[in-house]
Formats: structure tokens, C-alpha cells, sequence
């Protein structure tokens, strides 16, 4: 026999071998195993083109068509055997796996609000109780909004208090607190009076942690009328942390400061963790903040549209966040946004 020959007798009895051992493949494994033998890099097709620069010249193109023809030909055929196995396994299972149309089907699982938005709901409904309207404002707001009509003019060092994000466009940026809406609904209302709460997210410029994020949401409290005094704002106050944390709750009030309130406290209610014995939750205090509040300031008033010399108010800002902590005894702030379901399934 030629070169030739000897090689192409070669390739026929490979491709042979390989189809005979492939009749007798019964399972996945052994078509795994059969893969690896006759068309891994180190089965005898494969080797071919690797011997291939020790032919002749002239018999190079032929025996690499002939070689490539052969695996085609084993590839095609390992495909087909894989198919005709899983159609095989498919037909056995429909024989002896049994399934019963009679029994119920699984149950959907509902969702749920988020332990957030339930605390929000609260707040809305203890305030609506006392008379209080919900009005919207918006998310993104401009430095006067935020800063200047709340009585922090562009060199007032209180505007370092709050790491802003702002936008390209000169002069708006993504509102810190929720008081901006303070002086949107004096100016839509005045002179009328006020009683209303103000929800949304806020955003600043924060290192995560477990007490702080960079959005979080807050509600803001906002009265406006004639001779309205601080005892209203107190027993406001005292009334809406009764109704959210349970009629036990300690509350106190302690002096403070807010370029936009005149004068200024902030609101404190007895820690639940340890009863006010302290710890590292409240910072051994017993205490924990929720709030920030005050007389709305005669400027802010000014800057609303109404006379501090007839009308006065209140005003508190909490954040919604801090508040459902201390409601469920959650030990870090992140877990809100985190979209675990194992979480968000406690409440």
C-alpha cells in the first residue's frame, strides 16, 4: 500500500473504532468519558493534525480534509447520541413517574410592604388623625429652596452641616431635608393656616454605616397659624411617640439648634433596648434622637409669605429610618436597602 493509503486506512478504522465504542454508550458519564477519548486533544483523530507536518507536501490538503471530514463525523454522531439519550431518559420518566392532577396547586407567595413604607403608613395615619394634610414636594430643589429661604444664606457656616449633592446645572441639587417643602406650602397657602406633614427621601453625601446611608427618607411637621405656641409643638410631639412606639414611651425635649426654628430642641424617647439603663445603642445615655424641632424661625416665616409679627409655628423633621430602628430593634440602617428577602420577610 501507498502513503496515501496506509493513511486514509488509518482514518476510516478510527472513525470505525469510535462509533463502535460509541453503540455501547448507556449513560451520561460514559458519553462524557467517550467525548474525551475520540475527540479530546488527545484521541488518535486529533492526533492526526497534530502529525500533520510530517507528510509530504503533496499530501497534506487530502489527509486534512479526510481528518476533518472524520470528526465532523464523530461530533455529528456524539450529538445524536445525546439527543436520542435524552429523548430515552424523557420517555422513561413519563412511564414511571407519576404525577396526581388531583392535588392543589402550590400556593403564590404574597408580597408585602416594606418594614419603610409600614412605618411611613403609621406616621400618616396618627398624624391624619390630628388633623394633619400630606402635601408632596419635590426631591430635587434649588439652593434657595434648601438653604437660603430657610434662613442660611450663602455664607452661613450651618450649610456645612450637610454633605449636598449638586447637579451640573448651577444652583439646583438634590434636596438634604425635607424642610425646602416648608417654604413651598407657606407660599401656596399664605395667609391661610397650616397643618401639614411633608414625606419623602433626602439625600446626602455620607460614609455608609449602620446609623447613616446616603438616601433616606424623612417627614416633616409643619403648623402655621395665629398664636400657635411651643406647648402645642410638645404635646404634638408627645401624643405622635405614644401612638408610634406604644403608650409607655419616656419622652424628652432638649434645647438645640436650627438656623430655621427659633427655639430650637431636639426630641428624645426612652431607649428600648435597655430600658434606659444605657448602652451602646443610645450611647450609654438611656436616651435616643429622633427628631429635630422648633418655633418655625420669623424669617422662614417672612420668607413664606406670612407676618411673624401675627402668625407663628411649628416645625420637626424625623427621619423615617432612625424611627424604624428603634420600632423594630434593627441594629444597622443598611439592612433597609440591602433587598435581602430573609430580612424583609420578618416584617
Amino acid at each position: 500500500m501507498t502513503d496515501k493509503e496506509t493513511h486514509l486506512a488509518n482514518l476510516e478504522q478510527i472513525q470505525k473504532d469510535a462509533l463502535a465504542a460509541l453503540a455501547d454508550v448507556a449513560d451520561a458519564d460514559a458519553l462524557e468519558a467517550w467525548r474525551v477519548a475520540h475527540l479530546g486533544r488527545s484521541s488518535a483523530v486529533m492526533g492526526v493534525f497534530s502529525s500533520m507536518g510530517t507528510l509530504d507536501k503533496e499530501l497534506r490538503p487530502l489527509m486534512g480534509k479526510t481528518a476533518n471530514e472524520v470528526r465532523q463525523a464523530l461530533e455529528g454522531a456524539l450529538e445524536e447520541k445525546r439527543q436520542l439519550m435524552e429523548a430515552d431518559a424523557l420517555k422513561q420518566a413519563l412511564e414511571t413517574e407519576k404525577l396526581d392532577v388531583t392535588l392543589p396547586g402550590r400556593p403564590v407567595t404574597r408580597g408585602r410592604l416594606h418594614p419603610l413604607t409600614q412605618v411611613l403608613r403609621r406616621i400618616i395615619q396618627i398624624f391624619g388623625d390630628m388633623g394633619f394634610q400630606v402635601y408632596p414636594s419635590p426631591e430635587v430643589e434649588t439652593d434657595d429652596y434648601n438653604f437660603t429661604y430657610l434662613n442660611m444664606p450663602p455664607y452661613h457656616p450651618a450649610r456645612d452641616m450637610w454633605d449636598t449633592f449638586y447637579t451640573k446645572q448651577e444652583g439646583v441639587l438634590l434636596r438634604t431635608h425635607t424642610s425646602p417643602g416648608q417654604i413651598r406650602v407657606m407660599r401656596a397657602r399664605a395667609p391661610e393656616p397650616i397643618r401639614v406633614i411633608l414625606p419623602g427621601a433626602t439625600m446626602r453625601y455620607e460614609q455608609l454605616s449602620a446609623r447613616s446611608e446616603i438616601e433616606f427618607a424623612q417627614v416633616e411637621v409643619l403648623v402655621v397659624g395665629e398664636r400657635v405656641s411651643f406647648a402645642e409643638l410638645k404635646g404634638t410631639l408627645d401624643d405622635f411617640a405614644r401612638r408610634l412606639f406604644g403608650e409607655e414611651a419616656r419622652t424628652r425635649l432638649r434645647p438645640s439648634h436650627f438656623p430655621f426654628t427659633e427655639p430650637s430642641a431636639e426630641f428624645d424617647v426612652g431607649c428600648f433596648v435597655c430600658e434606659g439603663e444605657g448602652c451602646p445603642v443610645c450611647k450609654e445615655t438611656g436616651w435616643l434622637e429622633i427628631l429635630g424641632c422648633g418655633m418655625v424661625h420669623p424669617v422662614v416665616l417672612e420668607y413664606g409669605g406670612y407676618d411673624p409679627a401675627v402668625y407663628s409655628g411649628f416645625a420637626a423633621g424625623m427621619g423615617i429610618d432612625r424611627s424604624t430602628l428603634m420600632r423594630y430593634r434593627i441594629d444597622d440602617i443598611r439592612h433597609f436597602r440591602n433587598n435581602d428577602v430573609r430580612f424583609l420577610r420578618q416584617f
